[in-house]
């Protein structure tokens, strides 16, 4: 097992958690992190969706000078 640590959740939390994690035949552990990298993938949708800085727009545009 690797190196671990505690994360404290409410007692509801972790009935959902472990209930969801075997559903799927993994571990909790397993479920907290496809949950972490999850919310990871969302969080980079939306920094995708939001408007381009100026040296984004300028770099796209580069080749149409």
């Amino acid at each position: 097992m690797s190196d671990s640590t505690t994360v404290r959740i409410d007692r509801r939390t972790h009935e959902d958690l472990r209930r969801l994690a075997e559903e799927r035949h993994i571990t909790v552990s397993e479920a907290v992190a496809r949950g972490v990298r999850l919310l990871r993938q969302e969080q980079m949708g939306q920094q995708l969706a939001g408007p381009l800085a100026d040296d984004e727009r300028a770099w796209l545009d580069a080749d149409l000078r």
